[in-house]
């Protein structure tokens, strides 16, 4: 990665800054200026693009504070291998791509318990980049959230996994699920998400995000996040769209 990055700085002419944080942009004056505020001071430009990620920072249930099992808690993004799991039995909260494959690869060692919120449409590995992401219905509108790709609810169940409904809290050893069942876990690992990295942009850059990548604020853009740029934005081959099309917007800007 390092060799990469060094050689896209090369091509490209750039120097890439480490250790300086974005903690706001504001628009400056009358005209078509933005002030970027940095940890390492301000700096005065006509565009901003925030591609800060749209999974910046784990999404950790409020009701995990109250929880005290055997062996750990842990999220997803901390997971490396099974052996960090202490406990014969392992509770996985979150039924997306994360907790299906966690559930998989604990199969073969552990009594693996699922947590599934939202249950989710089966998808082929191979059909990965055009289905990926939550999409919308063209009947009802309605959201549905991404498929699972590769293995079924059905397939971990056959292969010993217990699927529970959704947690709704938890205290102390014990968690309650959504049917008012409980369960005491030894282990636990939230495979529950993340929220993007736009924590730091104003209120006013996210009035009207119709547009790809374009937000409420001239001069300001965003790429990688599906709220502004659309289903599939964060994918590699979405970042591409988005970065194509902001640098044609920032192109003919006036």
């Amino acid at each position: 990665m390092i060799d990469y990055l060094t050689f896209v700085e090369a091509g490209l002419r750039v120097e890439t800054v480490w250790g300086i944080r974005a903690v706001g942009v504001e628009h400056r004056g009358n005209g078509s200026t933005l002030l970027l505020t940095t940890t390492a001071g301000e700096v005065q430009t006509r565009n901003v693009v925030c591609a800060t990620g749209a999974a910046a920072h784990p999404r950790v249930p409020k009701w995990a504070s109250g929880l005290t099992v055997p062996g750990v808690v842990l999220h997803s993004s901390d997971y490396l291998y099974p052996r960090q799991i202490p406990t014969s039995d392992v509770l996985i909260v979150g039924g997306g791509n994360s907790g299906v494959q966690l559930a998989r690869e604990f199969s073969a060692s552990h009594r693996v318990t699922l947590a599934v919120r939202t249950p989710r449409r089966l998808r082929p590995t191979a059909g990965y980049t055009a289905a990926a992401g939550e999409s919308v219905s063209w009947l009802s509108r309605e959201r549905r959230a991404e498929p699972v790709f590769g293995d079924s609810y059905e397939q971990l169940r056959r292969d010993g996994v217990t699927l529970r409904p959704a947690v709704t809290s938890a205290a102390g050893t014990t968690v309650s699920f959504s049917d008012s069942s409980q369960a005491q876990p030894g282990s636990v690992i939230l495979a529950t998400g993340y929220l993007p990295g736009d924590g730091w942009l104003p209120d006013a850059a996210r009035k009207d995000t119709s547009r790809r990548t374009l937000t409420g604020m001239p001069g300001l853009f965003v790429a990688g996040m599906p709220q502004y740029g659309g289903r599939g934005a964060d994918t590699i081959a979405g970042v591409w769209r988005d970065a194509t099309t902001i640098a044609h917007h920032i192109i003919h800007r006036p």
